[in-house]
């Protein structure tokens, strides 16, 4: 059996066994189902990777094709992940009790069939957490044990949208008001559903503050050995922490000598703290109100849309439609994107968390619509989309991996710089503190996770070691950021290790390819065509990135 086709039949079977993620990833099909995360669905997993790791091991000996070198590295990191018990422990801002809640964030909600799917996805949602604090006591007996932070942390989260917070009713009785058709019957059977649900993630709540957090580990940061192991599943590559430490400093120190001329011509005389405070408090630099806020978000992904195609990029039309969304409440801080459905139904959407705010400062908002609009996530990932086709399923969004798909984005953050796009001084230095935000998390990640000391030559906290209140401060000082913004951050770097480093290194690495590429061309070189040819290549690690680019160089 050639490669491709391997893939595709392991492709069929890990559906099914995880609907949530087919579904995100753009199978329709799946919208109707909640995925296994009992011990039993992760070890069905597990068994489904290890038949199929073989099979691509011995077919890669045969024959060598990017499909099987993605599919074979896929696979091996997810067994290691698997052996190492990574799934028992899976507490972080983007565990299993958020995925749950996101699947019904794209599901349509227009006809009566909608809505009754709805209905049933609804029946499922005690199960799944059900299944999931089995999976978390597992860890515990087996001494698997997520850090305390994270069950407090996912805690929160969990009693947000199970409505227990105060700030607002449970996300599925929200999401039921909207019904509006005329039959009682399914509008009874959808409030039963929502209560259930809320109810659901109010105990999951009450559980991992009184159950797990008393004998979770107490200590945050997860060491080098499976710091190692998450840096192939989010970079695939293998790091050198000493070197990338030393990057995200001196990446940090080029950023802020650069804010610094900026913020001279936005402020003259104040720096760019005095420049920031002017760009986060002046009314004409500002949008009041979620709705208008909302409104200039679409208008700038479409104005995007319409300046890039045919010129930087030749965008294909179902491509051209990308929306702008708020977030619900209890999420991640950060904005952030899901991708269109297979058939383009579903579009491509960015996803803005308010944090209750109702002003909204502009600087930095341009650089981050890039970032998770066109050029960035949605333009990558909606080409992944129209040329699925074409690809096997390891270089769809099947195979995706942070440090390419976030190293595009904040190269495409840059190079819209480049081009031209980032001309008025706030907007550039909204880039410029965008950019230093992901150096610093370079800083912050390796530092927590591995107790690296801060050096002696710097300002902040010479030659002490990394601990969660100084990663917040450092991490405020570098981006500019809120402290709530910040705290959520950095409690996401420790749940989900070497995924916040994948930004900065996988924006090392696409440039690196870029200048490879160029040297190789010469007077050949156009930048149009290198990005159409990297991006038809559909998701690779790191390391195989530059390595298929070498080959068609």
């Amino acid at each position: 059996m050639d490669g491709r086709r391997l893939a595709e039949e392991y492709a069929k079977a890990a559906d099914r066994l995880d609907p949530i993620e087919a579904f995100v990833r753009g199978d329709l099909g799946y919208s109707g189902q909640l995925t296994d995360f009992s011990p039993e669905g992760e070890q069905a997993r597990h068994e489904l990777v290890s038949r199929y790791l073989e099979r691509a091991q011995t077919a890669a000996g045969e024959e060598d094709t990017v499909a099987l070198r993605a599919m074979v590295d896929r696979l091996q990191v997810e067994s290691d992940l698997f052996e190492a018990g990574e799934w028992a422990r899976a507490l972080n801002v983007f565990g299993p009790h958020v995925q749950v809640r996101q699947s019904f964030d794209l599901l349509p909600r227009t006809t009566e069939e909608q809505w009754e799917l709805i209905a049933r996805k609804l029946r499922q949602v005690p199960e799944a957490l059900a299944g999931f604090r089995r999976t978390l006591e597992y860890g515990l007996e087996h001494d698997l044990r997520s850090e305390r932070r994270q069950a407090l942390v996912a805690a929160h989260q969990s009693r947000a949208f199970g409505g227990g917070t105060g700030d607002s009713p449970g996300y599925f009785a929200s999401l039921v008001t909207a019904y509006s058709g005329t039959a009682s019957s399914l509008g009874e059977e959808l409030a039963r559903g929502a209560a259930a649900a809320d109810r659901a993630y109010l105990d999951l709540a009450d559980h991992l503050e009184r159950g797990y957090a008393p004998r979770a580990a107490q200590v945050d940061g997860v060491g080098p050995e499976r710091y190692a192991l998450a840096a192939r599943r989010y970079l695939g590559t293998r790091l050198e922490p000493a070197t990338d430490y030393e990057f995200g400093w001196s990446e940090l120190a080029r950023l802020n000598s650069e804010m610094a001329e900026v913020a001279e011509r936005i402020a003259p005389g104040v720096g760019v703290d005095g420049a920031v405070a002017l760009l986060e408090t002046d009314p004409a630099r500002a949008i009041e109100g979620v709705d208008r806020f909302l409104a200039w978000s679409q208008e700038l992904l479409d104005a995007t849309v319409s300046q890039l195609d045919g010129t930087h990029f030749d965008i294909p039309s179902p491509v051209r439609r990308v929306e702008a969304m708020i977030a619900p409440p209890g999420g991640s801080p950060a904005m952030y994107y899901t991708a269109p459905s297979a058939d383009f139904s579903r579009p491509g959407r960015t996803w803005y968390p308010t944090l209750g705010r109702t002003r909204f400062p502009l600087w930095q908002e341009v650089t981050t619509s890039y970032h998770e609009g066109l050029p960035g996530h949605h333009l990558q990932l909606g080409m992944i989309c129209f040329l699925q086709g074409g690809l096997a399923p390891f270089q769809t969004l099947r195979g995706a991996v942070s440090g390419h798909l976030e190293g595009w984005a904040l190269y495409a953050e840059r190079l819209m710089g480049e081009l031209g796009f980032l001309e008025v001084d706030d907007y550039r230095l909204g880039m410029l503190s965008a950019q230093a935000m992901r150096a610093a998390r370079v800083v912050v990640d390796l530092g927590l996770h591995l107790q690296l000391p801060i050096p002696s030559g710097q300002p902040f906290h010479p030659g002490e070691r990394w601990t969660w209140e100084l990663a917040v401060r450092f991490l405020m000082g570098s981006s500019r950021r809120s402290r709530e913004f910040c705290t959520g951050e950095v409690d996401r770097y420790l749940g989900v290790p070497a995924q916040a480093i994948s930004y900065k290194l996988g924006e090392r690495v696409w440039l690196e390819v870029r200048e490879m590429v160029r040297r190789r061309q010469r007077e050949r070189f156009r930048l149009k065509s290198f990005h159409q040819q990297a991006l038809a290549l559909g998701c690779l690690g790191l390391d195989q990135l530059r390595q298929e680019m070498a080959r068609l160089a």
